[in-house]
Parts: structure tokens; C-alpha cells; sequence
């Protein structure tokens, strides 16, 4: 798709994504130009997915640092974090590189995918409206169920929010495995509804 067909969207179509909503499935390269397949997460185990503007801009050079810091403590969750932008690979891979990203980032040319999650909407910049990246973040569980749909968010200490989002998000999950372990022993035992 041309940019001036990009520009050209009606803000109509925009389609945001709500808590409760699959996430749409996707293939994209990533800055090693290996595509990255969505459905190999999808109900499989919890994932960050993040839409930012632009390569190497202050902003989302902190965004990006900032998940990248606190790797270990989403692979403890085992929680990849993807970030998405029209960025081409090559300028990823550069942009990884320099800044040491441990973050894996895909290339969204066409904006299909960003469309796909409402992160490519209409915006005003300078008194002009045009099509443009909005800072989106989907914190999605397990099952593959979006849980967490932000947008408009601020660069800076986003990372750290997104990542108690997880932790309680993991703890749900746990809870609710746990209620399940204890309603099958109480039916089990004779004590439960199932009697």
C-alpha cells in the first residue's frame, strides 16, 4: 500500500480493540528479517504487544529501553514483549543495536497490523489531520484474549505499569487455577456442588 493510500483511511474504519477481544493474529518480519508468526504465542502463553511511532525518536527510544530493562522480569513471567512501528528491519536491527534493545521488533510497512489493533488512526499534528501511529500497548493473557488495551500512552514508566499489569494478570491466573484445583478435590472428596 503507496503512503498516499495509507493517508488516505477514513478515520471511520478505525477499529480500536477492547479487553475481552481476541487478538487478531498476524505474521511480520523482525529486524533479523525472520518472520514472527503470533499464532506460535496464541494460546500458548501471555504477551506484550506495543505499537510505537518511530525508531530512534526520544520517546520511543526510553519505551523501549525501559521494557528492555526489565527483560528478566517478564521472562519470569514468561511474557515476551514485541514491539511493532512501519520502521523497515534494517532500521531496527540498527535501533536494537545501539540502544541494546532486548525487545523483539517487527516491521508493520504497510500498517496492516497496526490498523488490525487501532493503533494507526487519524491524527492532528501541526494543525494537519492525517493517518498516524498513536502509542498503543495490549497486555494479552494465555488463552489469547486481550486483557488490556491502552492507548495514547506516555513513553516513560509505561514499561514498569505494563509489567504489574502482567504480574496481576499471572496471580488471576493462578487464582483461578488454584479455585479449579480446590472445586475438582471438593467433588472429588464428596463435599462439593457436584454431589
Amino acid at each position: 500500500m503507496a503512503r498516499s493510500q495509507l493517508e488516505s483511511i477514513d478515520a471511520g474504519e478505525t477499529h480500536l480493540i477492547h479487553a475481552g477481544q481476541p487478538a487478531p493474529d498476524f505474521s511480520l518480519p523482525d529486524a533479523d528479517m525472520d518472520m514472527f508468526d503470533l499464532r506460535d504465542l496464541l494460546g500458548r502463553r501471555p504477551f506484550v504487544l506495543y505499537f510505537y511511532i518511530k525508531d530512534g525518536t526520544p520517546g520511543c527510544i526510553a519505551e523501549a529501553t525501559e521494557f528492555s530493562d526489565l527483560e528478566t522480569e517478564f521472562a519470569r513471567l514468561n511474557c515476551p514483549v514485541i514491539g511493532v512501528s512501519r520502521d523497515d528491519c534494517i532500521t531496527h536491527a540498527e535501533f536494537r543495536d545501539r540502544h541494546g534493545l532486548a525487545v523483539r521488533l517487527l516491521s508493520d510497512s504497510e500498517c496492516e497490523v497496526s490498523t488490525q489493533y487501532g493503533a494507526w488512526q487519524l491524527r492532528e499534528i501541526d494543525g494537519i489531520s492525517r493517518m498516524g501511529m498513536v502509542r498503543s500497548t495490549f497486555v494479552v493473557d494465555r488463552r489469547g484474549v486481550v486483557q488490556h488495551a491502552l492507548y495514547g500512552v506516555t513513553p516513560r514508566g509505561h514499561a514498569a505499569q505494563v509489567l504489574q499489569l502482567v504480574r496481576e494478570l499471572d496471580n488471576s491466573g493462578i487464582a483461578h487455577a488454584n479455585r479449579q484445583g480446590h472445586r475438582r478435590h471438593a467433588q472429588l472428596s464428596g463435599h462439593g456442588p457436584g454431589r
